[in-house]
């Protein structure tokens, strides 16, 4: 990550300041939204604003053309967390995410699969909870503790705020080497507090630029010792949820933040050092935008997926067509099956449950993942394909 120092001492500046603690490090105590003075929503920043908010309407209307819309929910919030995930270091794919979730035990997945599981098993948990409980202080801990539960950082006090001095940086380095210290552990409270008073303020700041200001606050305060930056993301989801921007979650942002991950970074740090909440609103809208339009696409692309598939098998399976369409539209919210599990859910014989995976495998829709002859595992190929794992880094530069 590149990050700037601040030109004096105990800068100060719209976003916060950083102060001199005892020990000789300086620490950022972030002032309160709004930032003041107010952001400039002029010229670029809000035609963008304009541009996402289109963008996201497309995206919320094409996925309420789908044909049951909760079942294609599953692999966005799934593509969600893979991408947001590695942009943490986890090496793991959606295809070893569905695996796992498919109790594909190998010694080739990855051993950092299960904090992706984690990481969905938190959206939805979030998602749920939202019914009854606004975003605040008290499900961001929930989440947070869903996050680390039985995984890398789980001895870092999951659920709780820190009661000690994190810091940012290349690995290995100190306290005073650190290219971000957030504030001191008792500062954290208040400074959570104030970020819920914000998100319930009534503001009549535009709900995108809210959310923007909201997700950078919270990666500033960095109010846990692990797992800040998928909370923080996370927090934007059930922020677009929430405020019915979205009705379901399928705006794989983490996306964009992948793709730009260094200016993404490079944006966080310039709020905190020179108060450029403008640039960042720009880039993170640049973001919604573009993430959008793909999302929208991958729902037409599902659409015409499906008719394609459900006319094949109408057409090619005879009398086991009805069966066929019964397991076709359920592999859009589990797409990895095993032939027992096409016999419960069809009501067949092993045997008729064994024939109809093989038929479907004939027509390219079912691909078997395990290469075994016993306890064969099958997945959706052409549906998790159009959730593609996330392309390699491109060499151009978005500010």
């Amino acid at each position: 990550m590149s990050e700037t120092s601040p030109s004096l001492p105990e800068n100060r500046n719209r976003a916060g300041r950083y102060v001199s603690q005892a020990t000789g490090y300086r620490a950022f105590l972030p002032e309160p939204l709004p930032p003041d003075p107010p952001i400039r929503l002029e010229g670029t920043l809000q035609s963008l604003l304009s541009q996402a908010d289109r963008a996201l309407g497309r995206l919320d209307g094409s996925i309420q053309t789908l044909p049951n819309p909760d079942l294609f929910v599953f692999m966005y919030v799934r593509k969600e967390a893979v991408l947001s995930s590695q942009i943490e270091g986890t090496q793991s794919s959606l295809q070893d995410l569905l695996s796992a979730e498919a109790k594909m035990f190998s010694s080739e997945l990855p051993s950092d699969v299960d904090e992706v599981v984690n990481y969905v098993s938190a959206m939805n948990h979030g998602l749920a909870r939202l019914r009854e409980l606004p975003v605040s202080v008290r499900l961001i801990k929930e989440i947070h503790e869903r996050l680390l539960h039985g995984v890398r950082g789980a001895q870092l006090t999951p659920g709780e705020l820190r009661t000690s001095q994190n810091w940012i940086g290349s690995g290995g380095c100190t306290l005073n080497e650190a290219t971000f210290v957030p504030p001191p552990p008792h500062e954290v409270p208040a400074a959570l507090g104030s970020l819920e008073n914000f998100l319930h303020s009534g503001s009549d700041l535009p709900q995108l630029v809210q959310i923007g200001l909201a997700h950078v606050q919270f990666e500033t305060i960095h109010p846990f010792l692990d797992g800040n930056g998928r909370v923080g993301r996370l927090l934007i989801t059930f922020l677009l949820c929430q405020r019915e921007i979205l009705l379901k979650p399928v705006l794989y942002l983490s996306h964009f933040f992948k793709r730009y991950r260094s200016a993404y970074y490079e944006h966080l740090q310039a709020v905190r050092d020179h108060g450029q909440w403008e640039a960042w609103l720009e880039f993170f809208l640049r973001g919604v935008c573009e993430v959008s339009r793909e999302a929208t696409e991958t729902a037409r692309r599902i659409l015409a997926l499906r008719e394609d598939h459900r006319t094949a098998v109408t057409t090619r399976l005879g009398r086991a067509a009805g069966n066929g369409l019964r397991v076709l539209e359920s592999l859009y919210q589990r797409p990895v099956v095993t032939v027992a599990e096409v016999k419960e859910l069809t009501g067949t014989t092993y045997t008729a449950a064994n024939n109809l995976v093989s038929n479907l495998t004939d027509l390219g829709i079912l691909a078997e993942a395990t290469g075994y002859k016993r306890n064969r595992v099958f997945r959706y190929q052409p549906y998790i394909d159009l959730f593609g794992d996330e392309p390699s880094q491109p060499t151009e530069h978005i500010s």
